[in-house]
């Protein structure tokens, strides 16, 4: 992971246009150490609409979220906002979720993914980063404080180096993401459903161990739960922090 971490997260502090702020809150610090603009996607486990802002490479956004939230945060990548935040036309190369910064559905698939659940009045947190959709960037979710187990969660490899052929994304012959084994055979052996359901039958397989090589720290398959537990007022989320 990029020894500069968390110098950046202190110097390039620049809040996120439209962010609430809550009493009882939890700042989510999102660092952009990608060589290219992102745009954060963020969606809520209760069905609420959907946010999004542009984050410029080197720049980083303060997210205050209540007690109690529960949701997923990704990159997209490739957007073609018009200045006022979209149009009817208007779509990302990757991690798609509408035509509007804001975002309006879950990403489109391929897409890494960092979950948050947070507990209430400092109780218990549970994050984890999922590639169980594929990916898309390199995102990792860690605790600027905290009491518990607290450690590092994500994928710090970049997955379109080592991508197998027959699940990459490519655009002009660049891979922009890899897909996961599921969305492209659409099996019950790689889904982890029917008669593989089971804890014991979902195996990890020569894809999603492709995957777990790439990307240790984050959950390669639906078997694989690789969920962190911590008590923290502060997360960081960083998207590119390679290794």
């Amino acid at each position: 992971m990029a020894p500069n971490f968390l110098m950046l997260v202190c110097i390039f502090i620049i809040l996120a246009s439209g962010a609430k702020l809550y009493v009882n809150a939890v700042n989510l610090t999102l660092v952009n150490l990608c060589k290219e603009t992102i745009w954060p996607g963020i969606i809520t486990h209760n069905n609420n609409p959907g946010e999004g802002f542009t984050l410029k490479m080197g720049q980083t956004a303060l997210y205050n979220v209540p007690d109690g939230w529960s949701g997923r945060i990704w990159a997209r990548t490739g957007c073609s906002f018009d200045k006022n935040g979209g149009n009817a036309s208007s779509k990302c190369q990757t991690g798609d979720c509408g035509p509007s910064v804001n975002c309006t559905s879950p990403g489109n698939l391929p897409v890494t993914i960092a979950e948050l659940t947070l507990g209430v009045g400092g109780l218990i947190d549970y994050y984890d980063v999922s590639l169980v959709d594929g990916f898309n960037v390199p995102i990792v979710v860690k605790p600027a404080n905290g009491k518990g187990n607290c450690s590092t969660a994500g994928c710090d490899g970049d997955l379109r180096d080592t991508c197998p052929s027959e699940l990459a994304v490519k655009s002009n012959g660049t891979v922009t993401a890899c897909r996961s084994s599921c969305d492209v055979f659409n099996t019950d052996e790689y889904c982890c459903r029917g008669t593989y359901l089971d804890p014991v039958t979902c195996l990890p397989t020569n894809y999603s161990s492709a995957f777990k090589q790439a990307c240790p720290g984050a959950s390669s398959y639906a078997g694989d739960i690789l969920t962190v537990t911590c008590s923290s007022t502060e997360y960081i989320v960083a998207f590119c922090a390679l290794r």
